[in-house]
């Protein structure tokens, strides 16, 4: 989908669309690459192969580059996330897959991986609004995962959803964060299962 430069409406050709999502995948690897405030949109559209010009048919600016990386890809990458919790199970299979699935959409996309984990660490007024809103559908998706566990006594009762979300996010955030700074010297994906386990057997069901 494209955007008209003076009123942001919807064109829907295909050729635009094809066009749109590979400026937007070359924003995504320039501003990696250069950071969001070194990069230009020159950069942009060199990475692309279009003219200038091109950008702005599309895009108003390098801000309303990054309100649709959130409102199109990361909304693509949380689908994915909610199709494979949907195919488990119990809770604890659930945790599993998304968590999974989260460190394999990372490992097979790292200039979306850089991108993501740096704008959502700091505030943004210009994608603000969209951050917030991944984050929420991020944090409700854990959410229900933690609820389902307690009800099937996989996951501790006596503890606060709200605690066990953001443990279990902090988690996934900081093994993704130390790939990154790594340069991707191991397989972020196997890192999957040992994270779960270490988090079910600080917060399951005791069985003594």
């Amino acid at each position: 989908m494209a955007l008209n430069r003076g009123r942001g409406v919807i064109i829907s050709t295909k050729g635009k669309n094809d066009k749109y999502r590979r400026i937007l995948e070359a924003a995504v690897k320039v501003f990696a690459k250069n950071g969001f405030h070194e990069s230009t949109i020159s950069q942009i559209a060199r990475e692309a192969g279009v003219a200038d010009g091109t950008i702005y048919l599309y895009f108003k600016n390098k801000d309303d580059i990054l309100v649709h990386f959130f409102n199109f890809k990361t909304r693509q990458v949380f689908a994915r996330f909610r199709e494979e919790v949907d195919r488990a199970v119990n809770a604890v299979d659930k945790l599993r897959k998304l968590v999974r699935r989260h460190l394999d959409e990372f490992q097979k996309d790292r200039y979306m991986a850089v991108l993501y984990q740096a704008e959502t660490h700091r505030t943004r007024r210009q994608a603000e609004e969209q951050i917030r809103e991944m984050s929420k559908s991020y944090l409700d998706l854990i959410s229900e995962i933690v609820e389902q566990g307690q009800q099937e006594g996989l996951i501790r009762k006596d503890l606060y959803v709200g605690l066990v979300k953001r443990y279990i996010i902090g988690g996934v955030d900081e093994v993704i964060n130390t790939w990154l700074h790594s340069d991707g010297q191991y397989d972020l994906a196997s890192m999957a299962d040992p994270l779960v386990d270490l988090f079910i057997q600080g917060i399951g069901t005791r069985n003594d």
